[in-house]
């Protein structure tokens, strides 16, 4: 068939990409390398903004989730059932443990490492630039740094000197939790196997938060604190089966000004409350200290054209905000064409989000004002996967066939990287009317 060549705006298209189907993309917290899996077997690292190859890694199926611990190493999910540490400069890779069935999706855990730490004493916060912080913790005790974090905009985009905690769902129906730090086999890496009612398709964390979406439209909520049983047990407010689901990223889907407050402080180390003893800081702990935390939740799409905007606390209130709405359709011949929207992805910066369909389209919404802000130009084939680096000036796009319709011919698999403008991500301010004269 005749190669569709896309325009210059589509992004620059990445050299060497995978030759089947691409699953998952994401870009590091800390750089611009984007690490891909893909269902020709192999998870591959790029440099993004060199556009070359870094690394390949050939596993024994269909990879369908790939995830970054650092820029030195990540994690895969197989088709083979196996959960993979990757360690990119020596080209090695360990299993970590296996499910009883393909495991879809994988997420590196951050927050579970604050359970660690026991005797904070003095927490300093280093302000390097508008929109970037250190954060200081120091064990007075041993008189050293005992973790320094960097913030990108109120994420924790960076962790020094501690592990956390991989994360698994599979169609085994079952979620597992595993030690990154043996790779001897299940037994010494498995934390703890939690059932689910259905095949878990989506994963999504923000803070201690951890939302599963499984089949038959089953939503649970975790709190990584206690794993025992979900926090909450939900049903998709959309009919039709669940794609992707994620966090809002700053744990509130609220916009921030760059200015650092107390409050926004509070909302970074609100999942930390092991620390909540030293009183310097417990203050800044308060769940209920801002209305805000009530704003906390995640996005959800699904293969019938629409996305719902969802919100953790139960109250009558926070529910009566939430709203589902339409996207990735067309009007043919009088009848409406839905397409499945298989990517959500949300802006670090400005909290707008991006989403991207079946029909090739990649639209950037912003959730507050309830309006789409910009759509970007029709990529070759289907949008399966989306990522914005880590201060969100680039968005990688997979143009990939998903076989919504079937086993067919279709474009070939690619990746496009392309810079990403303010304009088409900053939320417009809010109109008021003119007071009457």
């Amino acid at each position: 068939m005749t190669a569709v060549i896309p325009p210059p705006f589509s992004g620059r298209e990445l050299s060497n990409p995978p030759a089947d189907g691409i699953s998952n993309l994401r870009f590091s917290n800390h750089s611009d390398l984007l690490l891909v899996s893909s269902w020709d077997k192999t998870v591959r690292l790029y440099d993004a903004s060199a556009n070359a190859l870094r690394g390949e890694f050939l596993h024994g199926g269909a990879v369908l989730d790939c995830c970054f611990h650092d820029d030195s190493s990540g994690f895969s999910a197989s088709g083979d059932n196996t959960v993979r540490r990757l360690v990119f400069n020596h080209g090695k890779e360990d299993i970590l443990g296996r499910h009883d069935a393909p495991v879809r999706c994988i997420e590196y855990s951050y927050a579970a490492v604050f359970g660690l730490i026991d005797t904070l004493s003095y927490v300093q916060l280093v302000r390097q630039s508008a929109s970037n912080y250190h954060l200081l913790v120091f064990d007075l005790v041993d008189a050293c740094l005992y973790v320094q974090l960097d913030l990108l905009c109120f994420n924790v985009v960076y962790l020094h000197g501690l592990n956390g905690q991989v994360i698994t769902g599979s169609w085994d129906k079952t979620l597992k939790c595993w030690d990154p730090r043996g790779a001897s086999g299940q037994e010494r890496t498995l934390v703890g196997t939690y059932p689910q009612p259905e095949r878990v398709y989506s994963l999504s964390l923000v803070g201690n938060r951890l939302v599963v979406a499984t089949a038959g439209r089953h939503v649970n909520v975790y709190d990584l604190r206690n794993m025992s049983l979900p926090e909450q047990r939900r049903e998709s407010s959309l009919k039709y089966q669940t794609r992707c689901v994620r966090c809002y990223p700053n744990g509130t889907g609220i916009d921030h000004d760059t200015e650092l407050t107390s409050f926004s402080l509070s909302l970074l180390l609100h999942f930390m409350h092991p620390l909540a003893s030293n009183s310097s800081v417990s203050s800044l702990m308060d769940d209920s200290s801002s209305p805000e935390l009530h704003d906390a939740g995640y996005a959800l799409s699904s293969v019938e054209g629409r996305v719902a905007m969802e919100f953790f606390d139960p109250s009558e209130a926070s529910q009566a905000k939430k709203y589902a709405f339409k996207c990735h359709r067309k009007s043919e011949a009088g009848r409406d064409i839905v397409y499945p929207v298989n990517a959500i992805a949300f802006h670090p910066v400005y909290g707008t989000f991006a989403t991207g369909g079946c029909d090739g389209f990649v639209n950037v919404w912003d959730g507050n004002n309830k309006k789409r802000l910009y759509q970007y130009s029709k990529y070759p084939s289907s949008v399966a996967a989306l990522s914005f680096s880590r201060d969100g000036r680039l968005l990688a796009v997979a143009s990939s066939y998903t076989y919504e319709e079937g086993d067919k011919p279709h474009e070939p698999d690619a990746i496009f990287v392309r810079s990403v403008n303010e304009i088409e991500v900053k939320p417009k301010p809010k109109a008021y009317p003119n007071p009457p004269a």
